[in-house]
């Protein structure tokens, strides 16, 4: 009977991997060649020193209207989750953006608030790009392959500008608030959909809907898990180092189906983890926490709920700034100038004369983040730690982070130069950090400090994988064509 149940079990275990290995190896390919792709071309986002080096310098002589009477206009009474002053083309205003997503534009020069910009606007604004040769407008647009995500959803419509430059740049402005989105270039364009699209399948149609999208991926993650892990089961089941077969091989096939069982007893763990830290990317269950802080988070920290912004452009601040931020921190105050190299200088906002933020000033701040735990660590790193490390994304240095003895056991990271929580990590976070970042994309701190070492690891890992897929669809391929002729 026991060994009954067994050969029943070990047949259902090579149907299952058969067939459904059949219907998935094209998926497997198309992740691994898609995914080596994406080593070297991220997809089509706005930075932020983008963003700072296509704004003009501001022109203060024009700017009328304080801060606090544009939060009025804005209709916003409490702790915005950002506000900002820059230009729009010729005229300077106010960006203000709530915790619930929305943008609003405010004139700083009569207070009004601003709804839509023209076509001809949109061509100004571009203008300002450094990259500007001969903008060109190339239409409206409400969603497209690079602005498919819900984060353009509050900026929508969008005017897409072509720069006319030699890279292709087309730059993606909005027709509501004038906000430059978004950029991409032509060789973006070009490699992503070799990349990204495919290895995150992410055509528009799906993708619009971001829950439907979701829930495609999970499946088809979780399936292809299945196959991995009938896979390897079934390669160690096959493979023999002592008794060996009659030919004196650890393996009993030939030709494309020892390729197969070789390369994936190799490379099956890796695609396993790959596979299933890329199901857990989704953050199936809600189990990760958030990165950033939450609204509580930061009006603790800024010290005031209903805060004001005292301001006085009479004595013009330090030239050359071309966005200045009103930020509060711990009850105080600030302006974070920001020129066109991304350079930051605090200013008081009542005079605009530079000032200094201190680490201590900061620290005292962030003990407010969370009132119901002790403070257990703050310090300043010169170096990237295990959760804080530049890879796919740019990140400052150097670094404040402070730690508490919640139940979650969380840090904060904040920038020292303006205050910003740039981030926040928990236990689910560090757990994901590991399951995802180290088990996807291979981001162990040895690889990263030695950036050629992550390069071939990631290269042979990925051949193997390649090989694995390839000749599962040679023989994904001859098996049907033989239940096709029997």
């Amino acid at each position: 009977m026991r060994r009954a149940l067994i050969r029943r079990g070990r047949r259902w275990l090579y149907v299952i991997h058969r067939w459904i290995g059949i219907v998935t190896c094209l998926l497997f390919a198309m992740w691994f060649v898609s995914g080596i792709v994406m080593m070297y071309v991220a997809f089509p986002q706005l930075t932020n020193r983008e963003r700072v080096m296509a704004l003009p310098a501001i022109a203060w002589d024009r700017v009328l209207v304080t801060p606090d009477r544009a939060m009025t206009s804005a209709g916003v009474a409490s702790y915005p989750r950002d506000l900002r002053l820059m230009m729009l083309d010729d005229i300077p205003v106010y960006r203000l953006v709530e915790w619930n997503g929305a943008h609003k534009t405010i004139s700083a020069m009569d207070g009004r608030l601003i709804d839509g910009i023209t076509s001809e606007q949109a061509l100004a604004i571009a203008s300002h790009h450094p990259g500007a040769v001969h903008p060109q407008m190339i239409g409206t647009i409400t969603r497209d392959q690079w602005s498919v995500t819900a984060r353009y959803d509050s900026l929508r419509p969008l005017f897409l500008v072509s720069l006319g430059d030699r890279e292709g740049t087309e730059l993606y402005i909005s027709a509501r608030t004038g906000e430059l989105a978004l950029d991409t270039t032509r060789r973006e364009r070009i490699w992503n959909w070799l990349g990204s699209i495919p290895h995150w399948i992410y055509p528009t149609v799906l993708r619009r809907d971001g829950a439907a999208w979701r829930q495609v991926v999970l499946w088809i993650s979780g399936i292809c898990i299945v196959v991995a892990v009938t896979g390897f089961w079934i390669g160690i089941l096959r493979l023999r180092w002592r008794r060996r077969y009659a030919r004196g091989t650890v393996t009993p096939y030939r030709g494309w189906m020892a390729w197969h069982h070789i390369a994936g007893l190799i490379g099956g763990i890796f695609v396993l983890t790959w596979i299933f830290s890329g199901w857990l990317s989704l953050n199936p269950g809600e189990y990760f926490a958030a990165r950033g802080p939450t609204e509580n988070m930061a009006v603790r920290y800024a010290g005031h709920e209903a805060p004001r912004i005292i301001a006085s452009f009479r004595s013009t601040p330090p030239p050359g700034a071309v966005e200045a931020r009103f930020v509060w921190i711990g009850g105080r105050p600030l302006m974070m100038l920001t020129d066109r190299e991304g350079h930051q200088t605090a200013a008081g906002p009542e005079n605009g004369v530079a000032t200094m933020l201190s680490d201590d000033e900061i620290f005292a701040a962030a003990r407010r983040l969370l009132p119901d735990a002790a403070m257990t660590t703050h310090l300043r790193l010169q170096e990237f730690d295990a959760y804080w490390y530049s890879h796919h994304n740019e990140r400052a240095l150097p670094v404040l982070r402070v730690g508490f003895d919640d139940a979650a056991r969380s840090w904060f990271y904040i920038d020292p130069r303006n205050g910003d929580v740039l981030g926040r990590i928990d236990d689910s976070r560090r757990t994901y950090r590991w399951l995802f970042n180290a088990l996807h994309s291979l981001d162990f701190p040895l690889l990263l400090r030695y950036r050629p070492a992550w390069d071939i690891v990631m290269w042979l890992l990925s051949l193997t994988g390649m090989i694995v897929s390839a000749s599962g669809i040679v023989i994904g391929w001859r098996r049907l064509r033989l239940t096709q002729n029997s």
